[in-house]
């Protein structure tokens, strides 16, 4: 008896394990041509059959197979969703914030007719209307600022779905070598232009190699929820700018200090319900570290 239970556990751990892999096939990456959606497309493509939109004006990706050229301004998504049938579909979309309503409404309408998931990437500033403390995944959302209330509105008519169907990603500032604001930084101080910094804002950040990774991971484990994906520890603005600068070697920058209130503002989003294993975790000086490599 023992031996035919033993055959019959791995016979269902096989069916399981058969079943899990076959759950996600196909991802459609919308904003693949942005620089989370390129760098999401580098660490997942080779383990899953990778999509990717790009805006028109982007003709280098023409001819890059499984890009698909949408413009969320002129065209409907519906009928690229018809056609590539996406087991997940990850959000990682710039631009019109109407226009992007409309069609993440498009992938909702998506979602509750077929056996697919989306992962949204949204922001810490929908807690930017609080300043007291950081965030963490299940506080209240309270924004003053359009880009906040823009991610929140999203936020929202995704909650309301069942939890398989979502996962909310809430994200800092994302740094890198080749990121926008480490290409600012270095483009500011070529041009001797002054550099903002705000001193009284705590916050927290990740670089585009952890939360590439921190993604995949969640993927895998067909994880669902909100999720914080930002450093464990926080650092003031002007503290994180200039310690980047000093890493780059951009002496003596020009710098601007901004003054939002006389106290200590917190913009951060860190985990608590929702923690990643330690080893995909993220330190500040991690993020400073990182804007170097490979420049």
């Amino acid at each position: 008896m023992a031996r035919w239970n033993s055959f019959y556990l791995l016979v269902v751990h096989f069916h399981l394990k058969k079943t899990y892999i076959q759950t996600i096939k196909k991802i459609l990456i919308l904003g693949g041509s942005g620089f989370i959606g390129k760098g999401l497309y580098k660490e997942l493509a080779p383990f899953y059959d990778v999509h990717a939109t790009y805006c028109h004006g982007n003709s280098k990706y023409e001819t890059k197979r499984n890009f698909h050229q949408w413009d969320a301004t002129t065209e409907p998504l519906g009928i690229l969703l018809d056609s590539l049938h996406p087991d997940l579909i990850i959000s990682a979309m710039r631009g019109d914030f109407e226009a992007q309503v409309i069609a993440h409404f498009e992938i909702i309408g998506h979602l509750m007719k077929n056996n697919c998931r989306l992962i949204f990437l949204s922001s810490a500033n929908v807690f930017d209307g609080f300043t007291n403390f950081p965030s963490y995944e299940y506080d209240k959302t309270l924004s003053f600022s359009i880009y906040g209330r823009f991610k929140i509105k999203i936020e929202n008519a995704l909650l309301r779905l069942p939890n398989r169907k979502y996962l909310i990603a809430r994200l800092p500032m994302v740094f890198g070598p080749l990121s926008p604001r480490v290409k600012e930084l270095k483009t500011f101080y070529k041009v001797d232009d002054s550099i903002e910094v705000f001193p009284n804002v705590v916050i927290n950040a990740t670089t585009l190699s952890r939360l590439t990774q921190q993604l995949h991971y969640l993927i895998n484990h067909e994880a669902q929820g909100v999720f914080h994906l930002g450093s464990v520890d926080l650092v003031h603005h002007e503290d994180l700018m200039l310690d980047i600068c000093k890493t780059l070697k951009l002496e003596n920058p020009r710098i601007t200090q901004v003054y939002e209130s006389n106290d200590d503002r917190f913009l951060a989003v860190l985990p608590k319900e929702n923690p990643l294993p330690k080893h995909l975790e993220i330190t500040i000086q991690e993020v400073i570290d990182d804007a170097i490599i490979r420049s």
